[in-house]
């Protein structure tokens, strides 16, 4: 869709400019190393990938069900932290981590352009209670994943 094409290709470019970079990292940066919340580059990754899955899954849910749409929040209350923990993204193969971040976020880019603008306006409620349209979701997609790929930068720079 023309509204977010330019999100889109944002999106796109990182996972270009990205991929290769994830995949030449040595594993004490991609393991070893934690930021803030105690997450290493394998599990924001991982974070990343849970994100794109959950929120396609709003993205379409909120263009054929009653608006507003209560729909299960992962990542607020820590439950994000669960995801992480249960599906152990510390230990998956690097390179599998790295082609589902790519494609899942190759997906989610396609899922966007294919939403009805007529439906923009429909409202998730979060687990917060907090209203969030269909269009803001969208928006704030891309703004998530720079923020955590910023995350990836400080800890490929931390000496």
């Amino acid at each position: 869709m023309d509204t977010f094409s330019a999100n889109n290709t944002r999106l796109l470019g990182l996972l270009e400019i990205w991929e290769p970079r994830l995949l030449a990292l040595p594993h004490d940066i991609i393991a070893v190393r934690r930021n803030s919340q105690n997450r290493s580059i394998k599990q924001i990754l991982g974070h990343m990938i849970d994100s794109a899955s959950n929120n396609t899954h709003r993205i379409i849910h909120l263009q054929y069900q009653n608006s507003p749409l209560i729909f299960p929040d992962y990542a607020a209350l820590g439950n994000n932290d669960r995801w992480i923990g249960i599906q152990n993204y510390q230990d998956e193969d690097m390179n599998d981590l790295v082609q589902l971040w790519k494609y899942s976020n190759r997906h989610i880019a396609h899922v966007i352009n294919q939403v009805n603008p007529d439906k923009l306006d429909n409202i998730w409620l979060s687990a917060l209670n907090e209203e969030v349209s269909l269009r803001n979701m969208i928006t704030g997609y891309l703004s998530h994943f720079e923020l955590h790929i910023s995350e990836i930068e400080e800890l490929i720079n931390r000496k």
